[in-house]
């Protein structure tokens, strides 16, 4: 078989990034010599991200619809459809460069473009849908694309059920493997006898989540409860020094090591991106979501609606996390027995293998292609 050279596109967020990302070491595993390289969209978080990992990757000129609408979003947004020819065009020459075998598509604004001319040069593609609701990206896409790899069931009603392949969500290979508690407590310089609460607001951080978590870190402070609080880059720099000095409180704008954060918290606050469910769900930890209103399809609370119905999360809408998650997390993680009964109900849900699975998925259309090749 000859050198496989694979394209995987997306981003825009730590929820299409790390999948992403785990997938093409998934590939690796598989086919050492692969040459993979990213396509994203310039000036989002893929493009320090994807090289962090050890990958290369190339940028297009693409941005999302402004939903806020305000004078400067407005003139964004009549913006767009040149961006898009232009990204398309882009995503064409790194394609005609590149000449690659197979195309992987897993959202965010670049995965579009590339899809698109990646499939109108009958390159086999495949795309790998997160959410138990489709954006309306990939609901255009799954006409022409090969493959739809899922992690939620009953999508039929959206997709092509001949190119459906349920294998759930690539998640980092680190939270797969076994952690050192001691060593987890001593990298956040907390005390190991204490109950945690974890709180991340997705890759970016939520204003919602921040505003809710700082009307009660003093008590938890005061009752013992440690705190491991990710802000997102942007609302760290405003966040109050009052907090940065209470006793077990740790802040940070980005935790790389999300492994150490699930080994020793007894419950998360999360948003309910497609990452951050797939990834409870393999620790089992206790949860409560806020989803996103800001997406598209309000998937996000779609997602955590699955959770929540099969007893394995706390839904709180975004509007009424101000009032509501004092009061669930304190008496969350004073309930041993429904913590326990969490974790049983979200590991039923874990999907583990997912990026190996997509991963086979993709071999198969390089091999699909080698066999057009020689007939």
């Amino acid at each position: 078989m000859k050198k496989a050279k694979i394209i995987i596109s997306g981003g825009g967020t730590g929820g299409h990034i790390f999948p992403a990302i785990a997938i093409a070491n998934a590939v690796k595993e598989r086919l050492p010599d692969a040459e993979i390289l990213f396509v994203g969209a310039n000036r989002r978080m893929e493009m320090k991200r994807v090289p962090e990992a050890g990958f290369s990757i190339k940028g297009l000129d693409i941005y999302g619809l402004q939903r806020k609408l305000n004078l400067k979003n407005i003139i964004e947004n009549l913006k767009l459809p040149f961006r898009l020819y232009r990204s398309t065009q882009q995503a064409k020459k790194i394609i005609k460069d590149f000449r690659p075998d197979v195309v992987v598509g897993v959202g965010g604004y670049a995965s579009a473009p590339t899809l698109r001319v990646a499939a109108a040069m009958k390159i086999p593609t495949l795309i790998q849908e997160q959410n138990s609701y489709p954006g309306i990206t990939n609901k255009l896409l799954a006409k022409k694309i090969d493959v739809i790899c899922t992690a939620y069931d009953n999508l039929e009603r959206f997709f092509p059920a001949r190119k459906i392949i349920k294998t759930g969500n690539p998640i980092r290979k680190d939270i797969l493997n076994f952690v050192d508690k001691k060593e987890a407590y001593r990298y956040f310089q907390l005390d190991e006898d204490k109950k945690t609460v974890a709180v991340v607001g997705g890759s970016l951080g939520s204003r919602t989540i921040n505003e809710s978590v700082s009307n009660f870190v003093k008590e938890l402070s005061d009752k013992n409860i440690q705190l491991i609080w990710q802000t997102g880059e942007y609302y760290y720099k405003n966040l109050s020094q009052e907090h940065q000095n209470l006793g077990g409180i740790k802040i940070m704008p980005f935790i790389q090591r999300m492994d150490y954060l699930y080994s020793i918290a007894d419950v998360v606050v999360s948003r309910a991106g497609a990452l951050a469910l797939s990834e409870l769900c393999v620790v089992g930890k206790p949860c409560i979501l806020i989803p996103s209103p800001n997406v598209s399809e309000d998937h996000q609370t779609k997602n955590a609606k699955v959770l929540s119905d099969a007893g394995a999360a706390i839904l709180i809408p975004d509007n009424k996390a101000c009032k509501k998650l004092q009061n669930a997390v304190l008496e969350l993680i004073n309930d041993d027995v429904l913590c326990a009964a969490m974790s049983k109900n979200l590991k039923k849900m874990a999907q583990p293998d997912a990026a190996k699975l997509i991963a086979e998925e993709v071999i198969k259309l390089i091999k699909k292609d080698d066999f057009r090749t020689i007939q």
